[in-house]
């Protein structure tokens, strides 16, 4: 994981400061699942949780994903219910894959269409990918960019939006979820893989 570029914190623009809150928030994030272990990625804080299975071995009520592994999904949102870091993992990988496709690539990438995996390592490797290249499309922006209403169009409040809010709620999704990561593997670091 490169440094953090603090420089970017004097520059008074709107862009650099999206753009440095994500960077921060990624090279936090990013140090961290370097040390992840396999026992980690998969640790269930409570029996049933969501997360990142084999498709030949899921019972979840929804399961998404294109290959061999598949990212459990409960009925509805308001029943999260707990989640290992396998799958907050997947679910970073596909917000930021779909968002840069479909503001920079082909607007195709969905959610179900991924491929997933439930070894540590290429799924860390695939969520660095996906960082790596939203990080670069808003890198390469412009400062008048930043406000373009419907530059992505991955959703339809995307599509009615100044762009920066898109790059705000993404930069959220990396803090919160990362947030949960930290916790999962502390607590699993504290505990020794038991439930607590």
């Amino acid at each position: 994981m490169d440094e953090f570029d603090w420089s970017i914190l004097s520059v008074p623009t709107p862009r650099a400061v999206v753009r440095g809150q994500l960077e921060f928030s990624w090279w936090e994030l990013g140090r961290r699942l370097e040390t992840v272990t396999q026992d980690e990625f998969l640790w269930e804080p409570a029996p049933g949780a969501l997360s990142v299975r084999r498709r030949t071995e899921s019972t979840a009520p929804r399961a998404f994903g294109s290959g061999e592994w598949v990212v459990e999904w409960p009925d509805g949102p308001d029943h999260p219910g707990p989640r290992t870091v396998a799958w907050l993992v997947a679910h970073l990988t596909e917000v930021l894959t779909e968002r840069y496709d479909w503001t920079f690539g082909d607007h195709r990438a969905r959610r179900p269409d991924l491929v997933y995996s439930g070894e540590v390592g290429p799924a860390v490797d695939g969520l660095t990918r996906a960082a790596d290249l939203w990080r670069a499309g808003i890198a390469s922006m412009s400062d008048d960019d930043i406000f373009t209403v419907g530059l992505s169009q991955a959703t339809e409040i995307d599509q009615q939006s100044p762009f920066a809010h898109l790059v705000a709620h993404i930069n959220r999704e990396i803090i919160h979820h990362g947030s949960e990561i930290f916790t999962l593997t502390d607590l699993y670091r504290v505990a020794g893989g038991a439930h607590v």
